[in-house]
């Protein structure tokens, strides 16, 4: 076996790991109860699953020019994808979205700025 054989057969096995986590985590986000814990699952998905995707196609793909603009496109998701997701969280807190518990029922305020109203 040669090394791009090995190369070929471990890329193929990340971006299916890496798949296999999106489906697995797609189905997550179906089941949790509220927007904060689906806006936290989804980040995981986005950052985890995706770069394990494209460490995958880097892999199979060898040292070309594609695998460099896979590698900035994966740093520019690792980058951007928790601010996004911090973004979305912090204007659901701002329209009046409370987090809630796991019976379902909205969690205490223990911060002042959720007492305020939304501006």
């Amino acid at each position: 076996m040669s090394a791009a054989d090995i190369a070929l057969l471990a890329g193929s096995a990340i971006a299916l790991l890496g798949s296999l986590f999106m489906v697995i985590g797609a189905i997550g986000v179906l089941r949790m109860p509220d927007v904060f814990t689906r806006l936290h699952a989804a980040s995981v998905l986005d950052t985890f699953g995706v770069s394990l995707i494209l460490l995958g196609l880097i892999l199979v793909g060898g040292l070309t020019l594609v695998s460099v603009k896979l590698a900035f496109l994966a740093a520019f998701l690792f980058l951007t994808g928790p601010v996004a997701t911090h973004a979305v969280a912090r204007a659901a807190l701002d329209a009046g979205v409370r987090p809630r518990g796991a019976d379902g029922a909205p969690l205490e305020a223990p911060h002042a700025e959720w007492e305020e109203a939304p501006s």
